[in-house]
């Protein structure tokens, strides 16, 4: 209908034409001259352009109308004040971009639902914040292959149940016809995973619970969409290929759809194996048959009608059946005491599983609030604008009122005008925010490959920007609507621009301007919380020297050596030795953790003392030269050396911490303590103690860590340090031809420094760090131009009364005094107001700094008085204006 609205206005004005033509006829029938007859016509026909409004208002035109002539009116006076409309196009951009921008980025990591069906129904038993393999009894995190299969088979309130090995495997394979290996990252899942989530394939077909029944014996892979347009260019005939991991051969059964990334997010595995394969997957960690080893998550989908409350308390009941029932389990007093104990939560599964969302899920949510203040800050400064705007304005909005507007049908156009102005920051916002969330995505990756997360505009997005938008718009041009329109009309038409309303208007923007203050003082005081953390973390003594070390990971097991093997302990001493004797090298050893990698725990056991049996200790697999590499001082005792093999005395190095706890009494060297296994040929003997170093995060209390040869426990390793002097570049090159001088086949991957490594652990503190920096100096430069925009209103309001006083005698600096004056009691009044708001915040900030309280004295006094002090500056421009004023051309200003 509103296409037609030309043809509509001109049939009703040919109908119109045609009444008043029948209308003039009557009455020149009745003996009316034509003149006579036209005027009388007219006079009964009625107000033209009044009939027209009423046909348009039950057309349902009306509102269109109106609609399309506010929104041309707002965008000519947007033209017409270029200065107003580029300040405030550029605070609602990187406003609204900013939220849009941190939205996308939280959506992605805690908000979006799996790309599955019905996700709402899918639940996880435990909390899905650990991985690895335990044999720990009564854990309630992980689970067994064998504990999975019963509890499938046993519940009564799943539809189905699937299991997910907890790790992914990061191996290196090769695609049949290929001669050069490639990096795979594969995840081991039962075969009932794809049914569980309702994923179907997009090519061939997916995992089921056949290929999952019997060990080593279904080597069938389904591929993930994007791997199969990466690595295969989306060969058509894929389901004849097939790739080799290890010593196996899969054969590829099929594609998963584009949409589907897997469970965890954060994580996208490039290819499905079902667990039966575990022990043929490098590094071949085995465990599926044993009622122990427990290293999967299990999930599962509610059957309909089904609450959260009843499966728990099946789930709970099965749990202690299931593992009282397995032959081999160890019911000691103390393991019936853990069971008595040990209760299975049940998760939400909706939203994924996700590492991400524990590391950065708080620091995510801050952000978000930052860059909502920032944007009311925004706010509040067009607010400003638009007040000192409409006084520009007022002999404008009382003549219309004069002629017979309505003040609603003003507020309208005004608050339409707002709208505008918000929908164009809108759109530069979004454009803002496209290129502003790779940004993002590569710094919460911390500088290695980008995390695969879908942080692209989409509609949810969209739908979000355009929330924030009017809102916005109403937020900064409904006060000054309401303001703008309420006129005394006859001094308005009068003065045009007068003191009417000023006084009001005033106290409005001077509010407005303290709010700013206020906001920014909150926000400056968390920047500089986030920065003096972040430098505090970086100032930590690790106890180690990560100062030019390089690091990098061998593949060793995808190359086919078995760890523990004479084979690989030979090449791992070879490449130990050849790389030491490179120049500029001064030390190189493998490892099983270095720093941030996480680690290796069991409990373990001091024979002859009465001691808490759960006593927890970090161990970390190594070579001879890993204390030289990393130089962590030995503190007593000896080194490893050559004689330290798998047929001589098992022996350990512990930590300073790990002394204390185990040996509190006299001298530990010489001491023997077994590693929880049970197995006495496993105990070690400590023969030395080396510095305290962090091992897991900077802000980490002292723990419990020793260090053990590979020589005498096996290990996949992956980790390969080198100290080295010079340059980095040419070590770098010369350690990996070495390697692979030695063995071409050896994978190598993530070449970097240990010291880009400790920078990676923190990097959720310098992401907020250096974005609520960026984001509170953002906001002390909007508050500026908000104080510099008021105090020039006020100053040009207040002409005529500078030009009486300094006519009067008063001198220039007294006039720059009396205008600074004002601005320093407005900031004062600001910072005064923002002090307790920003100790009110303390909680929401506390878990995310380091050696300093929320309520630091240093950093508020410091934030108070760099906004004093930029605040005075912006403010004192007006000042300087103010104190030149030419008494007479003031006294004659109107």
């Amino acid at each position: 209908m509103l296409t037609r609205h030309q043809q509509f206005d001109a049939d009703l004005e040919e109908e119109m034409r045609l009444h008043l033509e029948l209308r003039e006829q009557d009455q020149i029938q009745a003996g009316l001259s034509p003149r006579e007859a036209r005027q009388a016509a007219s006079r009964r026909f009625g107000n033209a352009t009044l009939l027209k409004e009423k046909s348009h208002m039950v057309w349902g035109w009306e509102w269109f109308e109106s609609f399309v002539q506010d929104t041309a009116y707002g965008s000519r006076a947007m033209l017409r004040s270029p200065a107003l409309t580029i300040v405030a196009l550029l605070s609602l951009a990187l406003g609204i971009g900013a939220n849009t921008a941190i939205f996308s980025l939280l959506d992605a990591v805690m908000l979006r639902s799996l790309p599955v069906t019905d996700p709402a129904q899918l639940i996880l038993l435990g909390k899905g914040n650990a991985s690895g393999i335990t044999d720990d009894f009564a854990r309630t995190q992980l689970f067994s292959y064998p504990f999975y299969r019963r509890m499938r088979g046993e519940n009564q309130v799943f539809s189905d149940t699937a299991a997910i090995f907890s790790m992914t495997n990061d191996v290196h394979g090769f695609v049949d016809g290929r001669t050069e290996s490639e990096p795979m990252k594969v995840q081991l899942v039962s075969g009932t995973y794809f049914a569980t989530l309702g994923v179907r394939a997009f090519v061939g077909r997916t995992l089921n619970d056949a290929d999952d029944h019997s060990e080593g014996d279904r080597p069938v892979a389904v591929i993930s969409y994007a791997w199969w347009k990466r690595s295969l260019a989306q060969d058509p005939h894929v389901l004849k290929r097939s790739l080799k991991l290890g010593a196996t051969t899969y054969n590829i059964i099929g594609v998963a759809p584009p949409e589907f990334f897997g469970t965890k997010v954060g994580e996208a595995p490039d290819l499905w194996v079902p667990l039966s394969m575990v022990k043929e997957v490098p590094p071949n960690f085995g465990g599926y048959k044993d009622n122990f080893s427990e290293s999967l998550l299990i999930m599962a989908r509610l059957k309909p009608g089904i609450s959260i409350g009843e499966a728990t308390s099946n789930v709970n009941l099965l749990f202690r059946q299931i593992l009282l029932g397995f032959p081999d389990a160890k019911l000691s007093q103390e393991n019936l005491q853990k069971l008595d104990r040990a209760k299975v939560p049940l998760t939400p599964m909706a939203t994924g599983l996700s590492s991400l969302r524990r590391q950065f899920s708080e620091p995510l949510q801050i952000l978000m609030a930052v860059v909502a203040l920032v944007l009311l800050i925004a706010c509040a400064n067009i607010a400003n604008l638009l007040l000192a705007r409409s006084t520009a304005r007022a002999r404008e909005l009382a003549v219309r009122q004069a002629l017979g507007a309505q003040r609603a049908r003003i507020i309208r156009q005004l608050i339409t005008e707002s709208l505008v102005l918000a929908l164009a920051g809108g759109v530069l916002g979004v454009a803002l925010a496209s290129v502003a969330n790779r940004v993002l995505l590569r710094m919460v990756s911390g500088g290695l490959d980008p995390i695969p997360l879908d942080v692209s505009i989409d509609t949810r997005l969209l739908l979000f920007t355009v929330a924030v938008t009017i809102a916005t718009a109403l937020i900064f041009g409904t006060v000054p609507a309401f303001r703008a329109t309420k006129l005394q009309l006859t001094d308005a038409l009068r003065a045009g621009h007068g003191p009417q309303g000023t006084s009001g208007k005033n106290r409005l923007a001077k509010a407005l301007v303290i709010s700013q203050v206020a906001l920014s003082l909150v926000l400056m005081v968390g920047a500089g919380l986030f920065l003096r953390s972040l430098v505090n973390l970086n100032n930590v003594d690790t106890g180690f020297n990560k100062e030019n070390v390089l690091r990098l990971d061998i593949d060793s097991s995808s190359a086919g050596y078995t760890p523990g093997e004479p084979r690989e302990i030979a090449l791992n001493q070879q490449i130990e030795e050849r790389v030491t004797a490179l120049p500029n090298v001064k030390a190189a050893s493998f490892s099983a953790f270095t720093f941030h990698e996480g680690s290796w725990n069991s409990n373990v056991v001091v024979p002859g003392m009465n001691i808490d049996e759960d006593i927890n200790v970090k161990h970390n697999v190594v070579g001879t030269g890993y204390l030289a590499t990393m130089q962590i001082p030995l503190l007593a005792g000896r080194n490893f050396s050559s004689s330290d093999t798998s047929t001589s005395q098992h022996v350990a190095i512990i930590s300073e911490h790990t002394a204390k706890t185990l040996f509190p009494l006299g001298n530990p060297i010489g001491r023997q303590y077994g590693l929880g296994d049970n197995k006495p040929e496993n105990d070690v003997t400590v023969i030395g103690v080396a510095k305290d170093v962090k091992f897991d995060d900077l802000a980490e209390e002292p723990v419990n860590l020793d260090y053990i040869p590979y020589t005498q426990h096996p290990w996949g390793f992956g980790d390969f340090e080198v100290r080295y002097t010079g340059g980095f570049a040419p070590v770098a090159v010369a350690v990996q031809q070495t390697i692979h001088w030695i063995d071409r086949n050896l994978p190598i991957t993530r070449v970097t420094t240990l010291d880009e490594q400790v920078a990676r652990s923190i990097t959720n503190q310098r992401l907020v760090a250096q974005l609520s920096a960026f984001f509170g100096l953002l906001a002390v430069f909007l508050s500026c131009i908000g104080i510099y925009g008021v105090m020039s209103y006020v100053v040009t309001k207040r002409t005529n009364e500078i030009g009486i006083r300094m006519a009067l005698g008063a001198g220039r600096s007294k006039m720059r005094w009396m205008v600074v004056r004002e601005i320093l009691l407005l900031i004062s009044i600001g910072v005064v107001i923002g002090v307790p708001v920003t100790f009110a915040g303390d909680r929401m900030v506390s878990n995310m700094l380091f050696g300093l309280r929320p309520t630091d004295p240093v950093t508020v006094v410091s934030a108070a008085v760099i906004l004093l002090l930029v605040a005075a500056i912006a403010g004192y421009l007006p000042a300087r204006r103010a104190s030149l004023v030419d008494p007479m051309v003031a006294l004659r200003y109107e």
